[in-house]
């Protein structure tokens, strides 16, 4: 597999600078063949110029034509999947399964925002038509879309090199609004971020866009972060990373002569709540699942369950030596990068100053070991680097005495992911208080499961209050990310020649739209 290393811009590969990096084999640690060029400002420049010369087309092109370029990335993608299973089980060591099944949701996200664009409800098209007789004064003619909200530029996260990165959920939303994309591809996967750049200028080609719709900037660095979000043609900002990583650029973005909104997950430790009833009627059941969602991935998954909250007792107790027991023969995983691993290991090492030790997996050259620590509620609550997220297989158990502890624990919680709630139906009944503190910390609450698996559908958020996320009221997975990329426009007396489809009289996309208060599909007379 031969990789040409440069930047993707205006459809081919360029670069004005020749200083390039590698990658190493996340499991091997033995240098990959491709060299990858670093990129210069003016590069970066390039891209979004070319971005915002193709917006006016872009953005106006019928939302059926929208649909058929996502369609046509979804398949090009399809098209290198066993491409992509070399190269991404190279740079970041994850299995096959693991490739196959996050390629299928990366064009199952493509293919799901073609069928948003066709039912057009992210348009929200509303209108009040005029009332001339109205007193004491007529009522003008009003109506309201979302109209695209301009380039948007994007960076690949290094645990999901497929569903968000070069071609994830925040570049099929974006797109599916209608803003081109500059691609900021991670600098620990990209080989993997050329073969997906390459399949998205195919797609740019074969539906005869302009090519500034995609580019894909390479290379290392912070000034290239900057350098994008602070460029005038950049409107909007997705990003998946660290808490450091997405502040920066919220700072960079707010610190703008035009201030753009920076839509950036940045981490969670998604607290598990092990209710009394469930854990002593459960406890060895509950650890096996625990312990299989801890581990997947090797643990690197932004709803990794980084933090259980349970009830002192003899179910507690059982429930610990089953962990203690799991942990121990599962074996050390590898990690995306010698990077991520050594801050893994760094931040384990502080809890392990902290915290009582319950459970760890067996050491491995270059390898990250599970583990489980425990601490009391009064010893956590205070206790800054308690709070802090371990990035990989590792947790902290906080035990509570009272009912009332589980609240007093959720209110010392920053913004989170996602909460989940075990425990029988009644129990849950007797738990109001603590569900309607949750709902105000986190962005989805789980009862039953375990929080390791995004669904993407219609109804997911994936967002939450600060930390978790930079925008509490936005989500990065399902098909409301499209809000994110838009913005209302209203037109006021406006010739119905002169409207937009959504808002012609004839409603000429047969979209739903809230005519005078009340939902229609109709013509308006």
């Amino acid at each position: 597999m031969q990789f040409d290393g440069r930047h993707l811009i205006n459809g081919q590969f360029q670069a004005e600078g020749n200083e390039t990096f590698q990658v190493a084999n996340a499991a091997t640690t033995e240098t990959l063949n491709g060299a990858f060029t670093l990129a210069l400002e003016s590069d970066v420049n390039k891209a979004c110029e070319l971005a915002a010369k193709a917006f006016p087309i872009y953005s106006e092109l019928r939302l059926e034509e929208r649909a058929i370029f996502l369609e046509t990335a979804a398949s090009e993608i399809d098209g290198i999947v066993d491409d992509l299973v070399a190269r991404i089980g190279e740079e970041t060591g994850l299995p096959e399964a693991r490739v196959r099944g996050e390629t299928g949701r990366t064009t199952g996200q493509l293919r799901l925002f073609a069928k948003v664009l066709r039912r057009g409800d992210y348009l929200q098209a509303r209108i009040d038509t005029a009332m001339p007789e109205r007193q004491p004064l007529p009522r003008p003619d009003i109506r309201q879309y979302n109209q695209a909200l301009g380039p948007v530029a994007v960076f690949g996260a290094s645990n999901f090199p497929m569903a968000f990165s070069v071609a994830g959920g925040d570049t099929a939303s974006a797109l599916a609004a209608g803003c081109p994309v500059v691609a900021r591809a991670h600098s620990g996967h990209p080989g993997t971020a050329e073969l997906v750049g390459k399949a998205m200028v195919r797609a740019v080609e074969k539906c005869g866009l302009p090519a500034g719709v995609f580019s894909l900037i390479q290379g290392k660095g912070h000034h290239i972060g900057g350098a994008l979000v602070k460029h005038p043609a950049i409107k909007a900002v997705g990003f998946t990373g660290s808490l450091g990583g997405g502040r920066a650029l919220c700072d960079a973005a707010a610190s703008r002569p035009e201030p753009i909104p920076v839509f950036a997950e940045m981490g969670s430790i998604n607290p598990v709540y092990l209710l009394p009833r469930a854990l002593e009627a459960n406890a060895e059941k509950l650890a096996e699942g625990f312990v299989t969602s801890l581990t997947m991935g090797t643990g690197q998954f932004c709803t990794n369950p980084g933090l259980v909250i349970a009830a002192k007792g003899e179910g507690l107790n059982r429930f610990k030596a089953k962990v203690a027991e799991l942990i121990s023969n599962a074996p050390a995983g590898v990690m995306l990068n010698a990077g991520t691993l050594n801050g893994f290991n760094k931040q384990q090492d502080k809890y392990r100053n902290e915290a009582a030790l319950i459970g760890e997996g067996p050491s491995a050259e270059n390898r990250a070991r599970a583990s489980l620590f425990g601490a009391d509620l009064a010893d956590w609550a205070g206790n800054e680097t308690l709070h802090e997220e371990a990035f990989g297989p590792c947790s902290l158990l906080v035990e509570t005495a009272t009912d009332a502890q589980f609240v007093e624990a959720t209110q010392k919680l920053e913004g989170q992911l996602t909460a989940t709630l075990w425990g029988a139906d009644a129990e849950l009944e007797s738990y109001q208080p603590l569900l309607n503190e949750l709902s105000r910390k986190v962005g989805r609450i789980l009862v039953n499961g375990w929080p390791t698996g995004v669904e993407v559908c219609d109804s997911m958020t994936h967002g939450g209050p600060y930390p978790a996320c930079s925008v509490a009221g936005s989500t990065s997975v399902g098909t409301r990310a499209i809000e994110r990329f838009v913005r209302p426009v209203s037109f006021q007396d406006m010739p119905d020649t002169c409207l937009p489809a959504p808002l012609k009289n004839a409603n000429p996309l047969s979209i739903s739209r809230l005519v005078n208060g009340a939902p229609s599909t109709d013509p308006i007379a």
